[in-house]
């Protein structure tokens, strides 16, 4: 597989993870690209670790990952030790999603990006979490990839959906903090 700059990265064989596609891993990037620089990145069941390397490759200041898998974790961390410079750092969190997110209490991220597999349904209690934890940034956003015709995304109180974008059997919801006083 190759990400931005035209980088080569490793992958899974078999179908263990299921990487974000060409197409909407470009249309995201494309919305987000006045917030990536200098950015944390919060990448959630990271899979092959596709977006944090795109993310590094473009300029986040931080990516942390956190994948279930101890194989996929390897990957992850060789695809972005291969493209992070000097002055980003990255770590990789191995285990369950739902417990992984209280170690990250009390760190705020800028970007954070939700692609659990499709057929889990923990969309809405990793969303109460990140809530819950305060994990995103005053001025964050959160982007969630699923199947629109097999998930269904509760709306949060406390998080405004700005948009939903849908790419063939791929969806892409963005959310923010809600102001304080709404």
């Amino acid at each position: 597989m190759r990400i931005y700059g035209n980088r080569e990265i490793k992958t899974l064989s078999g179908k263990d993870t299921r990487p974000t596609t060409a197409k909407v891993r470009e249309a995201l990037f494309n919305i987000w690209c006045d917030r990536i620089l200098d950015a944390t990145w919060l990448d959630l069941c990271a899979g092959n670790g596709t977006m944090g390397a795109e993310a590094l490759c473009r300029g986040v200041k931080e990516v942390v990952g956190i994948e279930k898998s101890s194989s996929a974790c390897q990957i992850i961390r060789e695809n972005w030790q291969k493209v992070a410079n000097n002055e980003q750092n990255f770590r990789v969190l191995r285990g369950d999603v739902l417990k992984r997110l209280k170690n990250l209490q009390g760190k705020k991220f800028d970007c954070i990006y939700f692609d659990p597999p499709y057929e889990l349904d923990i969309y809405n209690t990793v969303l109460d979490l990140i809530l819950e934890y305060e994990l995103l940034a005053k001025n964050g956003q959160i982007a969630v990839e699923y199947d629109p015709k097999k998930s269904i995304i509760k709306q949060k109180q406390n998080l405004d959906l700005l948009q939903t974008k849908i790419y063939g059997n791929t969806a892409l919801n963005f959310y923010s903090n809600l102001p304080p006083d709404v």
